[in-house]
């Protein structure tokens, strides 16, 4: 065989290996793999900011009228059964909004978030009577996550 043929068939073979082998252009996979099982999440300073800042929004306050979400009082999962993130979280106010004040002690005192997995955006329940007795959850939150939330069925409240 001609020396020249058989570089270039070298050649054309070890192309089509390495591409075979991948290294060719890679893209990013878009894909998510779920567990099937509801899972309590570590809430990131992304998510964080996010919660805070649609609960803001929906307190019709700027996020600077409060300095975080009250300690002790933050729940985050997934449950792949409606394939939703839920949160819940109590707003701390900012010492110099009276607004935010006399709204964290009062209606706007704790509220229940809720999201597809599809969308980037909080909707945003106000449950500021959740923990009275005889009112009503404006969100019904899946007993899967209420059980890893360690809450009571049928409760929108964390235990006290």
């Amino acid at each position: 065989m001609n020396p020249k043929v058989l570089s270039v068939l070298v050649l054309l073979g070890g192309s089509l290996l390495l591409t075979a082998c991948g290294s060719g252009p890679k893209t990013a996979s878009t894909s998510t793999t779920t567990t099937g099982v509801t899972q309590n999440l570590v809430l990131t300073p992304a998510v964080r900011k996010s919660l805070l800042d649609a609960a803001a929004a929906y307190h019709q306050l700027p996020a600077s009228d409060y300095v975080g979400l009250r300690p002790g009082t933050i729940y985050y999962a997934f449950d792949p059964a409606t394939n939703s993130y839920y949160a819940a979280a109590g707003l701390n106010a900012s010492p110099h909004s009276v607004q935010a004040q006399v709204g964290t002690q009062d209606d706007g005192a704790y509220n229940l978030f809720l999201r597809a997995a599809s969308i980037k955006t909080w909707t945003v329940y106000d449950d500021g009577l959740g923990g009275v007795q005889g009112t009503e959850c404006p969100l019904t939150i899946p007993r899967a996550v209420l059980k890893v939330w360690n809450w009571k069925a049928k409760s929108c409240f964390p235990p006290s």
